[in-house]
């Protein structure tokens, strides 16, 4: 992936963020059920994952399954919770070796005992990786994450640890899920959907949204490059002007 008017490789943006959409699209496009879909779309996973250490991006946050996926067939759900567990016994390995650190954000509290046990044992294996951070948005919401961390911020002034005044969009960043990690970049959807579907809400302020008309189960390498490509394309104002509209 290099500059069209140099050959000097592009820099990568710090932190790329997917809502990986079209698993259901790909299937059916196919005549196969959902979960075949879903099946292929980890395959993209590990795909995207290997591409984004091989393009030095340091943080890579997918959004596997939303707080509004909970709504989803009762079947659906089961199969989706299944694919978890095998990517988190079968994955874990080679995630490690390979360097990469996982952290999983969301509401753990309607996941499975036995996930989030693997899920503590995947983070516990992985936390002093260095070459990529691999965040995985489950059973996550954006306005959920938001109004938990404005939770928090009432109970400390209820409790008399934290001023009113003293309320800033640090404090409330802070008490986030993603306190820890910086704010994305880049945010990719696949499938040709034009909408960030309560994904990174507060922390996509300034992110570069690129649409991608390719199903998830499809994306590959090249389409990540592409991205970052489009990515360089802009130029990132962050609120401010140049003086030309």
């Amino acid at each position: 992936m290099r500059d069209a008017e140099d050959s000097r490789p592009l820099r990568p943006p710090a932190h790329v963020a997917v809502i990986m959409d079209g698993n259901g699209r790909w299937a059916k496009s196919r005549g196969l059920p959902r979960t075949a879909g879903h099946k292929k779309g980890v395959d993209a996973v590990r795909r995207t994952v290997e591409a984004a250490g091989d393009l030095g991006i340091g943080y890579l946050t997918i959004f596997s399954f939303s707080s509004e996926n909970w709504r989803r067939p009762e079947e659906e759900v089961s199969d989706l919770m299944q694919l978890l567990r095998f990517y988190l016994r079968s994955e874990i390995a080679d995630l490690h070796r390979n360097g990469v650190r996982l952290r999983v954000i969301g509401d753990r509290a309607r996941l499975s005992k036995d996930i989030v046990g693997l899920i503590d044992n995947a983070e516990n294996l992985t936390r002093d990786n260095r070459k990529l951070t691999l965040v995985v948005a489950l059973s996550y919401g954006s306005r959920q994450e938001i109004t938990l961390a404005a939770r928090r911020l009432a109970e400390e002034v209820r409790a008399g640890t934290l001023d009113p005044a003293d309320i800033s969009e640090d404090r409330l960043s802070e008490r986030l899920f993603t306190a820890d990690i910086p704010d994305p970049d880049l945010i990719v959807r696949t499938s040709g959907e034009k909408r960030i579907s309560n994904f990174l809400l507060w922390q996509a302020a300034y992110a570069e949204l690129v649409f991608v008309d390719t199903l998830w189960p499809d994306f590959s390498k090249r389409d990540l490059e592409a991205a970052i490509e489009e990515f360089h394309r802009r130029e990132r104002r962050f609120g401010a002007t140049t003086g030309t509209r």
